[in-house]
């Protein structure tokens, strides 16, 4: 069965499939696609590059064999899956450590650690919520507000893209759309 990803980070589906379809492609990209995430982590919290990529490592192993062995169930988005799994495995290594010096200090860096996956969860909650308010908003507000924020087009390229007859009629347009947004976002 031939499978080909769409975009540079694979959809969870796509890694869940490659991953049963023995696609290299998909493992490459979710190599490449949540290791900074996993490197941050890893550089936030006393550990190295190296240490990030042996962490990583290990905690791609776990997805797979999970996978592969038919023991998966993805109740959250995956992103966050191999940020917990990458987070436990990291604590291990440094209780171990803490173990091989008995400095009790070194537990302090731990409390900022689940301080972090909570503010990351956090996060991705509210991208979801924003997302699904977005989807909500309809035309043409949704691709205002996408060309302006994240497409990072000027009010004039938005002026010319819409048809308006100067960029205050634009800046009106999205300013109306912002404040549609927001409401939604917060209603949900």
């Amino acid at each position: 069965m031939s499978f080909k990803l769409n975009s540079s980070v694979p959809t969870d589906r796509e890694v869940v499939l490659g991953i049963l379809n023995n696609s290299e492609e998909a493992l490459n990209k979710l190599y490449a696609g949540y290791y900074p995430m996993v490197l941050q982590f890893i550089l936030n919290n006393n550990g190295d590059e190296d240490d990030a990529k042996d962490v990583y490592q290990e905690a791609i192993i776990v997805l797979y064999n999970k996978i592969k062995t038919g023991n998966f169930e993805l109740s959250s988005k995956l992103k966050t899956y191999i940020y917990s799994v990458s987070r436990r495995i990291w604590l291990k290594k440094l209780a171990q450590h803490s173990k091989k010096t008995n400095n009790i200090a070194d537990f302090e860096d731990v409390l900022v650690v689940d301080e972090d996956v909570e503010q990351h969860e956090q996060k991705d909650m509210q991208f979801d919520k924003m997302k699904v308010a977005l989807e909500s908003l309809g035309e043409p507000c949704k691709t205002i507000i996408q060309d302006f924020y994240i497409n990072s087009l000027s009010m004039q390229d938005i002026c010319e893209k819409f048809g308006y007859t100067n960029t205050d009629n634009a800046k009106t347009q999205k300013y109306k759309c912002l404040q549609r947004l927001k409401k939604l976002f917060f209603q949900s």
